[in-house]
């Protein structure tokens, strides 16, 4: 059987995964690292499969490269093309769910633990040699809580959300939730009003999509909900969270904490608010990284793969 012609427009979004050699073997691959607007066309042309992660497939694209019959998506998230023009063409779209799951788990306890714990603090201070000109074993800075106990609030209780309370459990947290869509209901644990999981948790937890009802979810009036002890933590989407507000939130002490993965805009802008804090201690910021420990990216290539081999069993028994 021919070997199928495949590109694949944005490589360095998933970074070096052995698992792209079987990918090669697969199938005639050509794959840029990135691949700007202007040139879309160009690069998927003559190419029966693309593989995107955040390049944008248009009607534009699905008119000029009419070759083009799968189009895999390397993510969850489907935003980047238009699927009822691509489905009017006959062109399959097909992403990967689930990969990231414990990998973003994870991330969120680092977050919270590191908030919760002080962590940057404690650890700048043994750095610095403080520590080791002290006459005192232990070094009592900021005060720091056990989570056992503490209500946890999440917001969005999705396949993450629901492994994130499972975990919660482990370490004897009370669990609360939000449906942003109001249609998650007859879980284990108890659904509640956004008002009423603001002013209740000790730790907040965004687990939801981004859309016209979760954008600027959390602004200036709800921030002001929140117990002035607690912490918000937001592995979802960046735009959730109103950053402006979170800042104002921060400098005046409205809540003790927060950590993101994700912004508004990535890479952000060097102005934005976030980095210009009173007291940059209180803030935890990493590079949109909770999805992708090596195994979740190991996993999004297999899945890449399956669904490859999918199509092509299906198209040549046509």
């Amino acid at each position: 059987m021919d070997r199928p012609y495949i590109v694949f427009l944005d490589a360095e979004t998933i970074g070096e995964v052995q698992e792209m050699q079987v990918l090669r073997e697969l199938c005639n691959l050509t794959s840029y690292q990135s691949t700007p607007h202007s040139l879309r066309i160009t690069r998927i042309a003559g190419n029966e499969i693309v593989i995107t992660n955040k390049v944008l497939i248009d009607s534009e694209v699905i008119d000029a490269c009419p070759a083009m019959k799968l189009v895999c998506i390397a993510a969850t998230g489907m935003n980047n093309v238009d699927l009822p023009y691509a489905k009017s063409k006959g062109i399959s779209v097909k992403n990967v769910a689930g990969y990231s799951t414990e990998s973003v788990v994870q991330h969120t306890f680092a977050l919270m633990f590191a908030l919760n714990n002080k962590l940057e603090y404690y650890t700048n201070y043994t750095r610095s040699g403080l520590y080791s000109k002290s006459h005192l074993f232990t070094h009592y800075g900021p005060a720091f809580n056990e989570i056992h106990g503490k209500t946890l609030g999440i917001i969005g209780l999705g396949t993450i959300g629901k492994r994130v309370a499972a975990v919660a459990e482990v370490f004897g947290m009370d669990i609360i939730y939000y449906s942003t869509s109001g249609k998650n209901t007859g879980n284990i644990y108890r659904n509640v009003p956004l008002e009423e999981l603001l002013e209740k948790s000790d730790i907040i937890s965004i687990h939801c999509p981004l859309n016209d009802e979760t954008r600027n979810l959390i602004n200036d009036s709800h921030l002001g909900m929140m117990k002035k002890s607690a912490v918000l933590i937001n592995t979802g989407r960046g735009g959730i969270v109103n950053e402006a507000a979170l800042a104002r939130a921060l400098d005046i002490g409205t809540i003790s904490g927060a950590a993101l993965d994700v912004l508004e805009k990535e890479p952000p802008d060097p102005q934005n608010p976030l980095f210009r804090i009173k007291s940059p201690e209180k803030l935890i910021i990493t590079p949109h990284l909770a999805w992708a420990t090596i195994e979740a990216r190991t996993r999004l290539v297999q899945g890449l793969i399956r669904n490859i081999k999918e199509y092509l069993s299906t198209s040549k028994n046509v």
